[in-house]
């Protein structure tokens, strides 16, 4: 009969979640995990596996949660327009914001990972086409209501949209200007007529 876990693993691998949201993969040691989860690494190898395996545990939650709330939030504007940017506005709010600027988990993780693990790569990939699709749903919601008379399909504008979400969420790293980041947010909802 196994024993029974002493410590609260939704907890855990929330503050694992957030350690390597800040620091990414490859500068988040196993000493800094045990640290902020508050547990010894025999318990981190039963409970998750192995960092890579607590690390790609972590990068789910945080998908799940991520796509849960674009979802809810572009759902829950009764104009489309105004949702899509609230939505790109909320996002540069959150990285000029107090604190650290951690960017988007997801993200972070396409330019760290991506290109030298699989995994990773389909993983992030499959999150910026969910995220896709939900910003599909949201256009057509706005084509079928009358508001959107856009040029082209939706499917291709929600993905143009991904590409511009990604391409702010890098570029804001290197902390532009303000009125830089603004300008584009306005250039990129100039799809929206």
């Amino acid at each position: 009969m196994g024993r029974t876990r002493e410590f609260d693993e939704e907890k855990a691998l929330d503050a694992a979640m957030q350690l390597f949201w800040e620091k990414g993969y490859e500068a988040t040691s196993l000493s800094d995990l045990t640290s902020r989860m508050g547990i010894q690494r025999p318990s981190i190898y039963s409970a998750f596996g192995g960092k890579k395996e607590l690390f790609e545990a972590a990068l789910r939650k945080y998908m799940m949660s991520r796509a849960s709330h674009v979802r809810t939030k572009l759902q829950n504007s009764p104009s489309v327009k105004d949702a899509f940017r609230t939505f790109f506005e909320d996002v540069v709010a959150e990285e000029y914001g107090e604190g650290c600027s951690r960017g988007c988990f997801c993200i972070n993780t396409m330019v760290e990972l991506a290109p030298h693990d699989e995994k990773f790569e389909i993983l992030t990939r499959e999150h910026q086409m969910y995220l896709s699709v939900i910003f599909q749903e949201t256009i057509e919601r706005g084509i079928q209501s009358g508001e959107l008379k856009i040029e082209g399909n939706a499917k291709a504008l929600s993905q143009a949209l991904i590409v511009s979400l990604i391409g702010l969420t890098v570029i804001i790293k290197a902390r532009p200007e303000r009125s830089f980041v603004d300008n584009t947010i306005d250039v990129i909802l100039t799809s929206f007529k």
